[in-house]
C-alpha cells in the first residue's frame, strides 16, 4: 500500500467523500486539507462541512466551489432560528439539503469531529471513517457530550484512523480496526525554506539569533515557559508565528524579544522558516498534548533547522531517540537545548534528517488511507452480494 497519488488507481467503485468537521478550510492548512485534497485530485467529490456560523441574515447552506473537486460546505443559521429552533434540527435539514442539491449517493463519510453524530447518525455511506487526529474531549471549552458521541462514531465507524501513535495507542482496543497515520510531510514545500533569501517584510527587523514557532496560540502553548526562556535570554528572539485562539491577547507574554507576528498562510511559511536560526515547539506538557503528533516537527526538518521541542511523547518517539529532536522539560532545559542546537553540525543534522524523511509523505498516507477505504468497501458489497 504505498502507491503515490499520481498512479494511485482505486479498485473500487467511484465515490464522493463528505467530511464532518470541527475546523474551518480556511483557518490552517493541516491534515484534513492535506489529506482531503488528495482524495479530489483523484476524482472523488469531496464536501468539507464545516461547523454552522450563526449571523443577522437568512438561514441557508453556503457551498463553495474550491479546487479541483472539492467544496466547503457552510451552514449559515440565522440568530432567530437559533433561538426559536433546534440548531441539531436545522444542521440536519441542511445535510439533506446539500445530498440532494449535489445529487450524493455513492459517499463515504468522514469525521473529523464525533459532535456531527448528532445529525449525521442515520447516513447510510459505502463506508464510514473516523479520523481522530486529537484528544478531543481534553480541549478548551470542549462539549461535555463529546465523549459519549466519540463512543457512538465508534460503533459506526468501519475504520479509525490516529493523527499519532499515543492516540492509537489509546484507541486501539475501542475498535477492531484502528490505524495509525502520524503527521505526514509535504517535504518539497518546506525545503523551499532552505534556499529562500528574501525576508518577508514583519520579520526582515528582528536580530538575530531568531527562535521561531508557527501554528495555532493556544492552551496547548506553555507560555510561562516562553516567557522564562526570554527571560533568560535576552538577546535571542522568539519570533510567534500563528493565530491566537482561545486565549487571551492579556495570557500572552510581553517582553521587548518576543514577537507575535500573526497567523500566515501555508504558502507564506517557508519564507518565515527561512529566517529562523532554530525552530521551537514550546508545548505545555497537560492533557490537551498528551495525544498530540504536531505536523510542523517533520515541516521543521524538512526546512533545515535545528529543532527544540518539550517532551511530547510522540515527539520523543521517533525524533527525540533518533536525535533528530532536541528535547526539554525546564525553560531551563529549554534554553541549554536551544544552545546546543546553535552550535549543531548543519551538514550532518541535513542528511539524518532528509533520510528519515524520504520515507514519510502526505501522499503515501493519503494513498495507504484511500487502500483502506477501498477494503472496506469492498468487504461491504461482498456481505450485501451475500445477504
Amino acid at each position: 500500500m504505498n502507491k503515490g497519488i499520481e498512479n494511485y488507481t482505486s479498485n473500487s467503485a467511484s465515490y464522493d467523500l463528505v467530511c464532518l468537521s470541527h475546523l474551518r478550510w480556511d483557518f490552517v492548512y493541516q491534515r484534513p486539507q492535506h489529506l482531503l485534497s488528495r482524495f479530489a485530485r483523484r476524482r472523488h467529490r469531496v464536501f468539507f462541512v464545516e461547523e454552522p456560523i450563526f449571523h443577522d441574515g437568512e438561514t441557508h447552506l453556503d457551498i463553495s466551489p474550491r479546487e479541483d473537486n472539492l467544496s466547503v460546505v457552510v451552514p449559515r443559521i440565522s440568530h432567530d432560528d437559533r433561538e426559536t429552533r433546534n440548531v441539531t434540527d436545522i444542521q440536519r435539514e441542511m445535510l439533506a439539503e446539500m445530498f440532494d442539491s449535489q445529487t450524493i449517493e455513492n459517499f463515504a463519510l468522514w469525521f473529523y469531529t464525533p459532535m456531527a453524530m448528532n445529525f449525521a447518525a442515520d447516513l447510510q455511506p459505502s463506508v464510514t471513517v473516523f479520523d481522530c487526529m486529537d484528544e478531543l474531549s481534553a480541549f478548551k471549552f470542549a462539549p461535555p457530550e463529546l465523549i459519549a458521541n466519540e463512543k457512538s462514531l465508534l460503533e459506526k465507524a468501519d475504520l479509525v484512523f490516529t493523527g499519532g501513535q499515543s492516540l492509537y495507542e489509546a484507541k486501539k482496543g475501542k475498535h477492531p480496526r484502528v490505524f495509525a497515520f502520524p503527521s505526514s510531510i509535504d517535504a518539497a514545500h518546506f525545503e523551499q525554506a532552505r534556499n529562500i533569501g528574501e525576508e518577508p517584510s514583519d520579520q526582515q527587523s528582528i536580530a538575530h539569533p531568531r527562535l521561531g514557532y508557527y501554528g495555532v496560540i493556544d492552551e496547548r502553548i506553555d507560555l510561562a515557559l516562553l516567557d522564562e526562556a526570554a527571560s533568560l535570554r535576552p538577546e535571542w528572539q522568539f519570533v510567534m508565528v500563528g493565530p491566537i485562539v482561545k486565549i487571551s491577547e492579556s495570557d500572552l507574554p510581553r517582553r521587548a524579544n518576543i514577537h507575535y507576528l500573526g497567523g500566515k498562510t501555508y504558502q507564506e511559511l517557508p519564507a518565515y522558516l527561512a529566517g529562523w536560526d532554530v525552530a521551537l515547539m514550546p508545548f505545555a506538557l497537560n492533557e490537551s498534548t498528551k495525544y498530540i503528533s504536531p505536523t510542523k516537527t517533520p515541516e521543521y526538518l524538512a526546512a533545515g533547522k535545528p529543532v527544540v521541542s518539550t517532551a511530547i511523547r510522540d515527539v520523543v518517539r521517533p525524533y527525540g531517540d533518533l536525535g533528530l529532536v532536541h528535547i526539554a522539560e525546564t525553560a531551563q532545559e529549554f534554553v541549554a537545548a536551544c544552545e546546543r542546537a546553535l552550535q549543531e553540525n548543519a551538514n550532518d543534522r541535513l542528511m539524518q534528517a532528509d533520510e528519515f524523511l524520504s520515507q514519510n509523505s502526505w501522499d503515501k498516507t493519503w494513498s495507504q488511507m484511500a487502500d483502506l477505504i477501498d477494503e472496506a468497501i469492498a468487504l461491504q458489497g461482498t456481505k450485501l452480494a451475500k445477504a
